[in-house]
């Protein structure tokens, strides 16, 4: 009877889990956030608990695993509408490599050391640091890398405003001021508000209207 009951609960948590991350969307099934890997971690222990537990109810383990989803959700949605919510909650991505120069001062504030950066372009095939022109250290710990091309003048897309939020960062990279963007927002017929997503790239700034209804 017992082997029948744990059986009944796990063949329970399973559609119960595939349908959450359903709900929660595609992303979950990717590269998880810090946020995702929690509310991961907490319905795997739920469920482990529950089907441990014989005795107990899997409707007990089945509320708190609803209230993730919601919680979950409804970050989602605040952090879509809001890039100081999404940074708060998974971060913002960081130029690790810059023109085939290691940004060490970026490295120390993300607590990512040497190792950890010859690691990842080892796993990517990359022998050297001296192969790679461009690398970006993703919210999900993953290291976006662009190898050093023969092109001399070749640029990557810098991302400058993110929902309406303007990188400084980036600003102080392509060694622009705040007037001059500003003057070009205008030219283009745009509030800092109405841009979804801008990025700088050949000394040109190329603009994405934000066309979420908030």
């Amino acid at each position: 009877m017992d082997i029948l009951v744990a059986l009944f609960k796990c063949l329970v948590f399973y559609v119960v889990i595939v349908v959450s991350y359903r709900i929660m969307g595609k992303r979950e099934v990717g590269e998880l956030s810090i946020m995702d890997f929690i509310v991961s971690i907490f319905m795997a222990q739920l469920a482990s608990i529950s089907i441990e537990n014989l005795e107990e109810s899997v409707f007990i383990a089945l509320s708190p695993i609803l209230l993730l989803v919601i919680i979950q959700l409804v970050s989602s949605k605040i952090a879509l509408n809001s890039n100081k919510t999404r940074e708060l909650l998974d971060g913002s991505v960081s130029v690790i490599i810059n023109r085939g120069k290691v940004n060490f001062k970026e490295m120390l504030k993300q607590r990512y050391n040497l190792d950890d950066l010859l690691s990842q372009l080892r796993g990517s095939g990359i022998k050297s640091i001296e192969e790679v022109d461009y690398a970006v250290l993703e919210t999900s710990g993953k290291l976006s890398i662009f190898k050093r091309s023969d092109d001399s003048s070749r640029t990557y897309p810098l991302p400058l405003i993110v929902d309406g939020e303007v990188d400084e960062d980036v600003l102080l990279q392509i060694k622009k001021s705040r007037s001059w963007l500003d003057k070009r927002l205008e030219e283009e017929g745009y509030s800092l508000e109405d841009v979804f997503y801008g990025f700088y790239k050949e000394n040109n700034l190329y603009l994405i209207k934000n066309e979420i209804i908030k």
